[in-house]
């Protein structure tokens, strides 16, 4: 390929990527996606996800307009409840410990149902999360933790419809087109990139990326994240090495946010180095509320129901990070085996299974049997069998007087067949990034806008610290990408 020129540069090829780019073009923009990765591995970390979204809603008639074809028969068995705006800053803000910006928390919380109607219109189907999302619990489904619907198809859903729609619009995409470089003369002028082994310059007059973190990136994982690190598995594609961050450092960009933290969970423990996608997500193991996880010493070593997955899964990966041997068992038996998730039922996956416990803990590879059998016979004498167990609700069935304690959903495990899954730390991507305003124009280390230079996606910082509420990456990357979209397309017209 030759040097070109176009309007509009989306680095990237994710959900937040589209996004931009589909809003560009509706300002009548020219538009040129930029896919690091052949066809075959195409649409970034998106494609690796649930394709969850978690968004401000107040009931059955709005998420009626995201799913038309609700029937009467589907909402009459569901209690999809609300999730108002109010509660959508609540749980940003606690579970980020308070520190995630507010003018990108108000964006992110305030547009969150107008993108997905966006969305909609552009050809993005969503679907009730009954799987995951949801326990039948008196004859109905409830559901729970903030999150009541997926794209269809998941994540290879999301990204097959987004590629499709930009199709249809007429946006350019080149594939093995790897960015190196931002063209830069005191504003951005295009990119330079390495498109089939050969380096050319594309010019254009704005400029957006998002391309994702570093977490592909074992070097970065461990300069920025700490010891250990490198040996992570990464959930998603092997493409995400920070290329977009550091393009745009180079010309003077301001990291900013939480460069030490990132989303990582439970992961399978001999899944690949990276993420498979013929399995997707399925690696993951969140079922974890219902049991208990024991490390090589056969200790616990966290709060299993301290409060509802969506709120601890992305902290979680990095506390088994830190066990002897980088790994953990989370432990089941008859009682809650029926309610664990689809994941827990693939052919790729490392499970014991066992009629006794004493035949269960001589199966759990690198642990001492004699410390498992003993922890889990003292977590059994200290549940409090009189609370009600409830897998909807936070339902306050508790240890006591355990060092470590458990707060909910703790039930005795004494009920044969005894089942285990081995588990790593998957990580899914890091939280340091860019700094950017409220038109998601990248700011200069000084403060000021780059010229025709925006950024959307997992490469934005500031908005996630420490930990994430479930749906909210996709959600995010929906929001930011329209914005950097718009403000891209108004650059390009000017």
């Amino acid at each position: 390929m030759a040097n070109k020129t176009t309007d509009v540069i989306v680095v990237g090829a994710g959900n937040a990527a589209f996004c931009a780019a589909l809003t560009a073009r509706e300002q009548g923009a020219r538009v040129t996606v930029l896919e690091r990765a052949p066809e075959a591995e195409r649409g970034g970390n998106s494609r690796f996800t649930a394709g969850a979204f978690r968004f401000a809603h107040n009931g059955v008639e709005d998420l009626r307009q995201l799913m038309p074809d609700l029937t009467e028969q589907e909402i009459a068995n569901s209690d999809f409840g609300a999730y108002t705006e109010e509660q959508f800053f609540d749980d940003l803000a606690r579970v980020t410990e308070y520190r995630a910006d507010p003018d990108m928390v108000e964006l992110l919380v305030t547009r969150s149902k107008e993108a997905l109607l966006w969305m909609r219109s552009k050809g993005v189907r969503f679907i009730p999360m009954w799987g995951r999302q949801a326990f039948k619990i008196d004859g109905k489904f409830k559901f729970w933790g903030g999150i009541v619907l997926e794209a269809w198809g998941g994540g290879p859903g999301l990204t097959d419809m987004l590629f499709a729609a930009a199709e249809h619009e007429g946006i350019e995409v080149l594939y093995d087109a790897r960015a190196v470089d931002l063209l830069y003369n005191d504003s951005v002028e295009g990119v330079r990139v390495r498109h089939k082994g050969k380096t050319v310059e594309i010019k254009s007059r704005a400029v957006v990326l998002a391309c994702g973190g570093f977490e592909a990136n074992a070097e970065w994982r461990t300069r920025y994240l700490g010891t250990s690190w490198d040996v992570a598995k990464v959930r998603g594609t092997r493409f995400n090495t920070g290329d977009g961050i550091r393009m745009a450092l180079d010309i003077g960009a301001m990291p900013w946010g939480n460069w030490s933290g990132c989303h990582a969970v439970g992961w399978e423990r001999n899944a690949p180095a990276f993420g498979d996608l013929a399995v997707g997500d399925n690696f993951q193991k969140h079922s974890y509320p219902l049991g208990i996880m024991l490390n090589a010493r056969g200790e616990r070593f966290v709060d299993e129901g301290a409060d509802i997955r969506n709120y601890t899964y992305a902290k979680y990966g990095r506390v088994i990070l830190r066990q002897p041997g980088q790994f953990a068992w989370q432990i089941f038996d008859n009682q809650v085996i029926p309610l664990l998730r689809d994941e827990y039922r693939i052919r790729q996956v490392t499970r014991v299974r066992a009629d006794s416990l004493e035949e269960l803990v001589e199966k759990l590879e690198d642990v001492d049997p004699g410390g498992a059998l003993a922890t889990i016979r003292e977590y059994n004498a200290a549940v409090r069998t009189d609370i009600a167990f409830n897998p909807a609700v936070k339902d306050g069935r508790c240890t006591e007087g355990l060092e470590v304690p458990k707060s909910n959903w703790a039930n005795t495990i004494d009920e044969p067949p005894f089942e285990a899954y081995a588990v790593t730390c998957g990580i899914t991507f890091t939280f340091g990034g860019l700094r950017i305003d409220q038109n998601a124009q990248v700011l200069e280390s000084d403060g000021n806008p780059i010229s025709n230079l925006y950024a959307a996606g997992e490469l934005v910082g500031g908005l996630f610290y420490f930990n994430y509420p479930g749906g909210s990456g996709l959600m995010a990357g929906s929001v930011f990408g329209r914005i950097a979209g718009t403000s891209a397309g108004q650059a390009a017209r000017r």
